[in-house]
């Protein structure tokens, strides 16, 4: 069969998966009470039951234990990765703390390796502990190569097998899925974290969850203030890891993956700093000592958004307006309460 050929039938097959997913979703949304067909339509019989094994020690299968009858978030990673795949599971992270005690109780989260030869047991529950997941709520799963392929298969993320021998290259969405009402989407790492919480915790579950402020009226509604080029790219590449805050905010409760970011324009060097945003892996890799001595202080390493020098200046400006706001903010409580030293530590809370 050529190659040409190949190529066309592996589209027209993606293109009906994606076509079926979007006619059980439509069905869902204008039919509820057909629901429960739309999960027999993608249950055992279009899920396979592979066995997996989680970085816990447990052996668990695919359709019977992680996926049946459960609301679930699901990627797909692979531990030596460099570049997008440590963001996409800090992400997850923020997204784990936001739902708090609802993860492993009515929604589950799974991370399973495309790399399994490497990523044994031993390999995912030192990098579950990199990001400070509870193993009782969060799975990282390794399994047979060929099976875990299939899997992404079913949920249309498996691509090119050429492209994809380079693993860099796989498709990075997560799927959001309800399995028993057959409801199932695919989302971007880069997703605002309350956007995805909100998906798996109320419009997976049928939106039971209720908010406290339905009952509010436009006139209370706040003005909505205007995000830049630069903020909005740091909300959707940076926030899962890092904050712009130095002490005089509130800040995350969790324990920090990547260093605060307030008046980081001062304390580095312009160039270093533009250089350090377009390609920190060359950095690492050449021995600069602040761009190791940052790698190994923090659980993830900085990847390589290849960001374009218009990018990397939105991202800068953002940065410094942000901390100048923040200054300004908090000047008057300042000097009514005394000093008070921002925090500029950038070693504080990494790996020790």
């Amino acid at each position: 069969m050529n190659t040409d050929f190949t190529t066309l039938l592996r589209a027209c097959r993606s293109f009906l998966i994606l076509t079926l997913l979007a006619i059980g979703f439509a069905t869902i949304c204008a039919a509820p009470a057909k629901a429960k067909d739309a999960g027999l339509v993608w249950g055992e019989d279009y899920f396979p039951n592979y066995e997996l094994k989680a970085h816990t020690g447990e052996t668990l299968n695919f359709f019977d234990d992680v996926i049946k009858d459960k609301v679930v978030a699901i990627n797909f990673i692979f531990t030596s990765c460099k570049d997008v795949c440590p963001m996409e599971t800090a992400r997850m992270v923020s997204v784990y703390q936001i739902l708090g005690d609802r993860v492993g109780s009515d929604v589950y989260f799974y991370s399973i390796t495309i790399d399994p030869e490497n990523d044994s047991v031993d390999v995912l529950r030192d990098y579950a502990q990199r990001f400070g997941v509870n193993g009782a709520n969060w799975k990282f799963l390794t399994g047979d190569k060929e099976e875990i392929d299939i899997i992404r298969d079913k949920f249309g993320l498996f691509g090119d097998p050429e492209e994809e021998k380079d693993l860099s290259n796989h498709n990075i969405n997560l799927m959001l899925g309800n399995q028993s009402t057959g409801q199932w989407v695919r989302r971007s790492p880069f997703e605002n974290p309350y956007i995805l919480a909100n998906q798996l915790g109320t419009w997976l579950h049928g939106f039971k969850q209720v908010s406290a402020l339905s009952n509010r009226n436009y006139e209370s509604a706040p003005q909505l203030r205007q995000i830049s080029d630069g903020e909005m790219m740091f909300r959707d590449r940076c926030s899962s890891c890092h904050v712009i805050n130095g002490g005089l905010g509130p800040g995350r409760n969790a324990r920090p993956l990547g260093p605060d970011l307030y008046g980081v324009t001062e304390r580095r060097d312009g160039a270093w700093l533009r250089r350090w945003l377009a390609e920190p892996d060359k950095m690492i890799e050449s021995g600069d000592p602040i761009a190791v001595a940052l790698s190994s202080a923090w659980e993830v390493v900085m990847p390589n958004f290849r960001l374009d020098s218009g990018e990397i200046d939105s991202l800068i400006h953002y940065m410094e307006s942000e901390s100048e706001r923040l200054r300004q903010r908090y000047a008057s409580a300042t000097s009514e309460s005394g000093p008070r030293q921002p925090d500029h530590s950038e070693h504080h809370h990494g790996k020790h």
